[in-house]
């Protein structure tokens, strides 16, 4: 079990468990560092991001805030910005924690572009929907969602010359939890080699609130299931997957879940098949 935990660990260039608060410190300011040389390297001088209400973006947004600002002072050029996005569906559920997000993050500008007209009226052109039942329906429209929401962002980007930043992390890569294409379509991944965890000791460290860093995780992609866990999308938890990425000892069944996951979705983390 162990020989193939590393072996997946290492595919997904995991980071190990921070050994203390300089650790934290270090890797913080390595992945500023990262996406100042990303702008930098492309020429541009904007940066793109989602926010959702979750701590992925919430810690992607301070990472990218944080970057930007030093990018700011270090060269005296206010060109530099950091673009927030707000995308809710009709009315996001918990809008409260993405104004939440929002406003701990404070971002240079921030922009709300309202899914919901462009999702349903694609919905309206795709006949293959119409003979599906509500809950296979609601699935494709949930992922349909998710590239609506990257397909803005990168709208945005484009127009202002930018960048787009991607929230995966690795407890998410491990279980292809993300929309191909959709929320896993960025020209950045800052959070990329990270456990859950870490992305949450990050967010503690940039002072967010408790409410925030400790919220139960979700996609909230589905209509019929409004705010639903991602844990119970995985079968597992985040402990039990954190600690497999991090060589610690699972059960059995958490072991073959993850694992059997892993292989399942092994094509959203590759580039498309050629001949």
């Amino acid at each position: 079990m162990l020989d193939i935990q590393r072996r997946i660990a290492e595919e997904l260039k995991v980071q190990p468990p921070f050994a203390d608060q300089a650790a934290v410190d270090a890797e913080i300011a390595r992945r500023i560092t990262f996406i100042q040389d990303c702008l930098l390297a492309a020429k541009l001088k904007t940066l793109v991001l989602g926010i959702s209400g979750g701590v992925d973006s919430l810690t992607a947004g301070l990472l990218a805030q944080r970057a930007i600002k030093q990018l700011r002072e270090r060269t005296g050029d206010e060109a530099y910005r950091f673009l927030a996005v707000r995308l809710p569906y009709h009315v996001q559920q918990d809008e409260h924690d993405a104004q939440a997000s929002v406003n701990c993050i404070q971002p240079d500008e921030l922009h709300t572009v309202n899914i919901a007209p462009a999702v349903k009226s694609l919905a309206g052109e795709v006949a293959e929907l119409d003979d599906k039942t509500p809950e296979a329906r609601d699935f494709v429209l949930g992922n349909s969602k998710a590239r609506m929401r990257m397909l803005a962002q990168y709208t945005i980007a484009n127009a202002r010359n930018g960048l787009v930043i991607g929230t995966d992390h690795a407890a998410e890569a491990v279980m292809g939890f993300f929309t191909k294409f959709g929320d896993g379509a960025c020209d950045l991944a800052p959070l990329s080699g990270l456990v859950k965890e870490q992305v949450r000791t990050i967010a503690r460290t940039f002072g967010a609130p408790a409410s925030l860093v400790g919220k139960t995780p979700t996609a909230d992609l589905e209509e019929l299931v409004p705010g639903k866990p991602d844990e119970h999308s995985h079968g597992v938890t985040y402990l039990e997957i954190d600690a497999f990425l991090h060589g610690q000892p699972v059960s059995q069944k958490a072991f073959e879940i993850i694992r059997g996951t892993y292989e399942k979705t092994r094509h959203k983390r590759e580039l498309p098949f050629v001949p």
